[in-house]
C-alpha cells in the first residue's frame, strides 16, 4: 500500500475516483476543492494497493496539523464501494504513518454526515474509537427524510397562505448578485457581523462548474427579492447552504414559502432535505427559534462530528484483529 501527496498530474484519476466512491460528493472533485486553494495549503492523500487508488483523503496543512479539510463542510476517507473494512483499517494505518513521517502532530476530522453516504461508511467511526480520538466538536444539523416525512406544521403554512396572498413569486435563477448584495450580505453583517463564506464571484464560478449541484431560487414581491436560498444537491441529499430575507419576512411569509415549495415539489425525490446546522459558538449552543422553524417543516437531528486523533496512535491498530 502506497500513500502519494496530490499533486495536479493526478486531477483526472481523483475527479474520476470520487464518482464512483460510497461516500463521495461533488464537493470532494478538485474544481470544488481548489476554487480558495489561496487560503489552505492543501494536504490531500491519495492510497494505493497494488498501483490502484482505493481512498482519498481531502485535506489542508497549517505547521504540524492536518485538517480533512478546513475548506469543505465535512471531509474524512473518501472510500470504494467495493472497499472492506480491514483494507479500511490499513489505509488509515498508512495514513497515520505517513502523517508521522511529514512530522504531524495532530490529525483534524469533519466527517461525513450518514446522510450523504450510498452505502453504509461507518468504518472510520469505528476505527477513531481504536485510535482514542478526540471529540473535539459536534454540530446539530436538521434534516427531513423524505420517504417517511412529517406533517408540516400548520404555522408554516400559514405562512403559506401569507405568501399566496401577497402574491410572491418563487423563481429558479442562475445569477447571484442579487440575493448576495440585497440580501444575504446586508442580514448576516447585521445579525452576526460575518460574510458569507462565498462571495459572489465565488459561488458563480462554483455553479457554472457544477450547474447540476448547486442551484439558486429566489421569492420575489412585485419584481423585487424580498429573499432566497442556495441548495447543494448531491445524490442523496439537497443541502440548504445558505437562507436570509429581508426585514418582512415574518409579514410575507416568504420563508415559509419558499420552504414548503423546495420540499414539497423540488426535491421531495431526494432521500434527505437538510437545512444545516442551527450552532453558534463553536457548536456548543443552538439557535432555539432556528431550530424550531427546522423543525416545524418535520426536520430532525443529524449531528457533523469532528475529531482529533494523535498520527502515532497508529500502533493502537496493530492489536485490533485476533
Amino acid at each position: 500500500m502506497e500513500v502519494i501527496q496530490y499533486s495536479e498530474t493526478y486531477k483526472t484519476v481523483w475527479d474520476d475516483f470520487v464518482k464512483n466512491t460510497k461516500n463521495g460528493t461533488f464537493l470532494f472533485y478538485r474544481d470544488f476543492m481548489e476554487y480558495h486553494s489561496d487560503r489552505f495549503q492543501d494536504f490531500s492523500l491519495m492510497v494505493f494497493q497494488d498501483k490502484k487508488l482505493i481512498a482519498l483523503l481531502p485535506a489542508n496543512r497549517q505547521g504540524d496539523k492536518v485538517f480533512s479539510h478546513q475548506g469543505l463542510t465535512y471531509g474524512g476517507l473518501v472510500l470504494s464501494k467495493k472497499i472492506k473494512f480491514e483494507v479500511v483499517t490499513a489505509v488509515l494505518k498508512n495514513i497515520l504513518v505517513y502523517l508521522c513521517e511529514n512530522k504531524i502532530n495532530s490529525f483534524i476530522l469533519k466527517l461525513i454526515p450518514k446522510i450523504y453516504n450510498l452505502y453504509p461508511s461507518d468504518e472510520i467511526d469505528y476505527l477513531l474509537f481504536i485510535l482514542k480520538a478526540n471529540l473535539l466538536r459536534r454540530d446539530l444539523s436538521a434534516s427531513i427524510k423524505n420517504s417517511e416525512a412529517l406533517r408540516i406544521q400548520s404555522n408554516r403554512i400559514e405562512g403559506v397562505k401569507k405568501a399566496e396572498k401577497q402574491n410572491l413569486e418563487i423563481h429558479k435563477v442562475t445569477e447571484f448578485d442579487g440575493f448576495w448584495e440585497n440580501i444575504l450580505i446586508p442580514n448576516l453583517a447585521e445579525t452576526h457581523q460575518a460574510k458569507p463564506v462565498h462571495t459572489a464571484a465565488e459561488i458563480k464560478y462554483l455553479q457554472r462548474n457544477f450547474p447540476e449541484n448547486i442551484h439558486q431560487y429566489n421569492v420575489l414581491k412585485e419584481g423585487v427579492i424580498v429573499g432566497g436560498a442556495t441548495i447543494f444537491e448531491t445524490k442523496t441529499v439537497a443541502h440548504v447552504q445558505y437562507i436570509s430575507a429581508d426585514k418582512n419576512k415574518q409579514q410575507l411569509g416568504t420563508l415559509d414559502y419558499l420552504f414548503w415549495h423546495l420540499i414539497e415539489n423540488e426535491f421531495s425525490h431526494k432521500a434527505y432535505f437538510d437545512f444545516g446546522t442551527s450552532n453558534e459558538q463553536g457548536g456548543k449552543v443552538i439557535n432555539k427559534g432556528l431550530l424550531y422553524w427546522k423543525e416545524a417543516f418535520g426536520a430532525r437531528g443529524v449531528v457533523h462530528d469532528f475529531y482529533e486523533v494523535n498520527p502515532q496512535h497508529h500502533l493502537l491498530l496493530n492489536t485490533l484483529f485476533i
